[in-house]
């Protein structure tokens, strides 16, 4: 079955459940409230593990973001359904990621006009910079690592090398504990993620908006356009 026939979890501006639909329609304009995720694996040296995503996908190809990304299966749990993309996408198993944030957006692809309106769940993981990787060359077209503190302020003036929601992933995981040196924790089960245990209990906080238009608009790009009208029944 292709990706884009899986369904997503519809969702409120609260992250409240509200149904169901396939990724495919809820990507088309004007598109539909729905969760997703967003893995960043860092190392202790404060760099960050980037992904080029691959020319076939259908919204921002070739573009630079995070580590991976996808959609949680309706009621499916997020810390699986993330260390199964990683999996997927980037070959990598085994790794502690914990939920520190939410960060939600939209944003048009201006050149296939297709739709992300989502409700992020930012996912962190620490990781030795030396970690063997196996992309989905379907998925992935390179890998490399980058300051934080440098990204950050490239991604802030460069709106069409990176994904637009990059800027806010950072931001969410910028507030995240700084990470002690790391190995990828053993686990019975190659997509199993649990918090670490020696982490102080955190409540994810769900990131401001980053621009005055609509609550869930990405950082501004000159190439997208936002229809406030068409999004008013969303939610």
């Amino acid at each position: 079955m292709s990706r884009e026939a899986h369904l997503v979890e519809l969702v409120d501006a609260d992250g409240a459940a509200t149904g169901s639909m396939t990724v495919d329609e809820a990507h088309r304009a004007p598109g539909q409230l729905h969760r997703a995720f967003s893995v960043l694996l860092r190392d202790s040296d404060g760099r960050v593990l980037l992904q080029q995503r691959a020319a076939v996908k259908t919204r921002f190809p070739l573009r630079w973001g995070n580590t991976a990304c996808g959609h949680p299966a309706p009621g499916e749990d997020l810390l699986v359904a993330a260390a199964k993309r990683l999996s997927e996408e980037i070959g990598i198993t085994g790794v502690t990621l914990s939920v520190v944030g939410v960060y939600p957006y939209y944003a048009e692809d201006p050149d296939s006009g297709r739709v992300e309106y989502e409700y992020d769940h930012v996912l962190l993981g620490t990781v030795p910079a030396d970690i063997p990787t196996d992309p989905d060359p379907d998925e992935v077209e390179a890998l490399r690592w980058a300051p934080a503190e440098k990204l950050r302020a490239e991604v802030a003036a460069d709106t069409r090398t990176y994904v637009p929601w990059l800027r806010g992933v950072l931001g969410v995981a910028a507030d995240a504990p700084t990470p002690a040196r790391a190995t990828p924790s053993p686990s019975a089960h190659p997509f199993s993620a649990t918090p670490a245990p020696s982490a102080p209990a955190q409540t994810p906080s769900v990131a401001s908006s980053p621009s005055p238009g609509h609550p869930f608009s990405a950082t501004p790009d000159p190439f997208r356009v936002d229809h406030h009208d068409m999004r008013s029944g969303d939610g």
